[in-house]
């Protein structure tokens, strides 16, 4: 067990790691109270509209859409580490301003607008760089280690905000959660200044005039020409905007299904990202690429328990059909996202993972929207089980090209137990 710990958590040896991690998990604890706060703000502003909510996370993620392609590009061309303080410090005094407007009880509808549109400025840069900047704190051999202790972080205050957000709300309401996100935002400002540039695993940068032009059309072009990295963002790209919209699903589904509150909502936050965090320390001891059958295997489960989680018709069985689908929300996230950085050259690495993030969370404009409309036509629950079957298609599609372009094919084996697994023609 000692072992298998020192393995698991083998990243966080790394002293600018440890203080990378540590200023993540702060933030994202805030961040994740006031995504509960926010939606519970909408909610009360618009009168319970789904679609208000869904045109919020839309703004929130339009600027990713837009910005974060030409994200990538300054991530190849400038200093990471100094990127990320400016993206951070950004995104302290919107949470401040925001803070204000909300305790003072001056806020409207449309300040809640503009500030989701605002911090998805914010994230459009600080995404892909934070994605590209985790090499350089650990290198290569420890990459996907890290990476997998990042989703952990992610997905452990994904489970303590939700759930201290949902009880903070009913007890103070919304005013002091959204300046609990405000003064936690300080802390990856303080850990990044903490870090000793000579430790990073980087070449030293040429002068400016010096530097690769970083072009983004040349990074679209290395990845069409790589089927390999091309196959799991196409798939991400459909699963993100169909059934990756949990922090819009689930409040509609807490309040317009089971008429429950705000501290429900949180419950089933933390239920999502409790097997959330399970399925990224599961990815904690790999150490070599993920290979794509792991990744559209991954892909199947999370479509097929988040079909699951739209047609429960009891309140209890959402909450526990919600931990197989955080598991293998973010073992399918963990094992795309690894494939592709352990399969790009590092000088393309800024601008492939911004197509990564753009996606994994630019498909939200587009997809959230919709997803709204639907909660408030058909039901929260219808849209949450079409988005999982629309998934499960693009899969099964993707899952299908893969077989035919390896001359493999799929077999099932019922004993001792039962499960599938991949036959090559080298077999």
């Amino acid at each position: 067990m000692q072992a298998r710990l020192s393995t698991m958590f083998q990243s966080l040896q790394v002293r600018n790691y440890r203080l990378f991690a540590a200023g993540q998990l702060i933030k994202l604890i805030g961040v994740w109270m006031m995504f509960v706060a926010q939606d519970w703000l909408v909610l009360e502003l618009s009168d319970d509209s789904a679609t208000a909510l869904g045109v919020v996370v839309a703004l929130q993620f339009t600027p990713v859409l837009l910005l974060t392609l030409l994200s990538g590009r300054l991530a190849d061309r400038y200093d990471k580490r100094m990127l990320l303080f400016v993206a951070n410090a950004f995104w302290s005094v919107l949470a401040l301003a925001m803070a204000l407007l909300v305790i003072t009880d001056l806020v409207r509808l449309w300040h809640v607008f503009a500030f989701a549109a605002l911090l998805g400025v914010a994230n459009a840069v600080e995404t892909p760089v934070r994605q590209a900047f985790v090499s350089e704190l650990v290198g290569t051999s420890l990459l996907p280690n890290a990476l997998s202790l990042s989703a952990a972080v992610f997905n452990s205050a994904r489970i303590i905000g939700p759930a201290v957000a949902g009880l903070a709300i009913a007890a103070v309401d919304v005013g002091p959660v959204f300046l609990v996100t405000a003064l936690s935002s300080i802390a990856p400002l303080v850990n990044v200044v903490r870090m000793r540039s000579t430790e990073l695993h980087r070449p030293a940068l040429p002068p400016l005039e010096e530097r690769d032009s970083a072009k983004v059309v040349d990074g679209l072009r290395y990845v069409w020409r790589r089927p390999d990295l091309l196959l799991p963002m196409a798939v991400m790209s459909v699963v993100g905007m169909t059934l990756f919209n949990f922090q819009l699903t689930l409040a509609a589904l807490a309040k317009t299904v089971f008429n429950t509150g705000a501290a429900t909502f949180g419950l089933f936050s933390t239920a999502l990202a409790v097997g959330a965090l399970a399925g990224a320390l599961a990815g904690t001891g790999r150490r070599s690429r993920p290979s794509v059958w792991v990744v559209l295997g991954a892909a199947v489960g999370v479509a097929v328990f988040g079909t699951m989680v739209g047609l429960a018709p009891a309140y209890w069985m959402v909450v526990l059909l919600l931990l197989p689908t955080g598991f293998f929300m973010v073992y399918f996230a963990q094992a795309a996202n690894q494939r592709v950085q352990l399969g790009v050259d590092a000088a393309f690495r800024g601008r492939v993972m911004a197509l990564w993030v753009l996606v994994f969370l630019g498909t939200n404009p587009v997809g959230a929207p919709l997803i709204g409309w639907v909660a408030e036509t058909f039901g929260a629950g219808a849209s949450i089980w079409t988005g999982g079957l629309l998934s499960l298609a693009a899969t099964l599609l993707a899952l299908a090209w893969q077989l035919r372009r390896d001359g493999a094919r799929l077999r099932l084996r019922m004993l001792p137990t039962p499960r599938f697994y991949v036959v090559s023609p080298d077999c």
